[in-house]
């Protein structure tokens, strides 16, 4: 979890192969509307969300009735991660990929073919609710490699309590 840039798709794609589970792209789950939205660097409300993460909460409920799921998720409020919880019906662990907005920037610029315009890094950063204290969250510092951030993330994921 955590805002644009900060690296959620290549993270969990590479935590879901080293447990050997399946992986899934949450923006691939978002419906068309809200990608309009983005891409025009307008922000989502709670409600455009809801159904998204409802779409997220069913993957997630599956992968747990199976022998597991990774999924990336933006997750960015509390009360967005709860609804999650309550779907999944059991024990859900987010990794919390935290980095500074200069790093989160750079990272945003270098990406080519995304949806999400930079200028939208600072409505998710006011939005976010840093998840410190909540069950089940590992936070990882993404001013890393990539390989190194995955390698912390599962590390972290082996103590992680509920």
């Amino acid at each position: 979890m955590g805002v644009s840039g900060s690296g959620k798709s290549t993270v969990a794609e590479a935590v879901a192969e080293k447990l050997g589970v399946a992986f899934i792209e949450g923006d691939k789950l978002h419906p068309k509307s809200n990608v309009d939205k983005m891409s025009e660097g307008i922000p989502l409300t709670d409600e455009d969300r809801w159904p998204w993460l409802d779409l997220i909460g069913a993957e997630l409920r599956k992968g747990s009735e199976s022998n597991g799921v990774v999924v990336s998720c933006s997750a960015l409020k509390k009360i967005y991660r709860d609804r999650l919880r309550k779907a999944t019906g059991g024990p859900l662990a987010f990794v919390y990929l935290d980095g500074s907005l200069e790093l989160l920037s750079r990272r945003m610029g270098e990406r080519k073919g995304h949806f999400m315009p930079l200028s939208l890094l600072q409505t998710q950063l006011a939005t976010l609710e840093v998840p410190t204290g909540e069950p089940g969250v590992v936070t990882v510092s993404i001013d890393a490699t990539p390989e190194d951030i995955a390698k912390n993330a599962l590390s972290g994921l082996k103590t992680v309590t509920f």
